[in-house]
């Protein structure tokens, strides 16, 4: 069975109401990214760290998988695909694709800060005085700014195996997740997905400037026929 690696950012989920990472002044729901998704900012003010990401968590229930989350879980009728994914809700999970890779942590789990290995399920909000059992403060299962990505020699190998690349909803500008395009197979074919692309097609490199609602069902019909 052939092998696709898909890499979705911000703008696959945007399209179920997630919103995104950065607006256009740099501000994450007015707050400065570094107030909330750093090492600093949990240091300088844990509370609204939290609140933040409460705030997210709460939101999922609200949201639901778009026509490009569905699209890709039908691909695993024919093939063998992974998703990277660099957003941190569960639409993946629940439109059915059954093999994920968080690259920046989910929201609804949460780790340790005695031990990041120690890692928990969680639906509800989190709190100062929330402990592990080693009497550690719990804290959001998040990758911040400064912090090292776990996952990505995972993503590194299976994007080395793909026989297709789907690239979506991302600008291919954050890394390490936007190196990630340098390790695909030379012969293998690339697909990006994104209204505002910001890399030229090539031989191999096909671009659709469209939502991931209308161009991810394209390429995944194009890819089961």
């Amino acid at each position: 069975m052939k092998k696709i690696a898909v890499l979705t950012g911000a703008g696959i989920s945007a399209e179920s109401g997630i919103n995104t990472f950065r607006d256009a002044n740099g501000l994450w729901e007015g707050h400065d990214i570094m107030e909330v998704a750093s090492p600093i900012g949990w240091e300088n003010n844990p509370e609204l760290v939290l609140d933040f990401y409460n705030k997210r968590r709460s939101q999922l229930p609200t949201v639901v998988p778009n026509k490009g989350h569905l699209a890709l879980a039908e691909l695993e009728k024919k093939y063998d695909v992974t998703i990277i994914t660099q957003n941190v809700d569960d639409l993946h999970e629940r439109a059915g694709s059954t093999t994920i890779i968080h690259l920046h942590g989910e929201l609804l789990k949460v780790r340790s800060q005695f031990d990041e290995q120690l890692i928990f399920d969680w639906k509800k909000d989190l709190h100062l005085g929330d402990l592990c059992e080693h009497q550690s403060q719990l804290r959001p299962h998040i990758v911040w700014f400064g912090e090292d990505v776990p996952m990505m020699d995972v993503a590194i190998e299976v994007t080395e195996r793909a026989d297709v690349v789907i690239i979506i909803g991302t600008s291919m500008q954050v890394y390490p997740a936007a190196g990630l395009l340098q390790y695909a197979p030379r012969t293998s074919p690339i697909y990006f997905i994104d209204p505002k692309p910001t890399i030229l097609p090539t031989d191999r490199l096909t671009i659709l400037s469209e939502k991931a609602t209308t161009g991810v069902p394209k390429v995944v019909n194009e890819l089961l026929k």
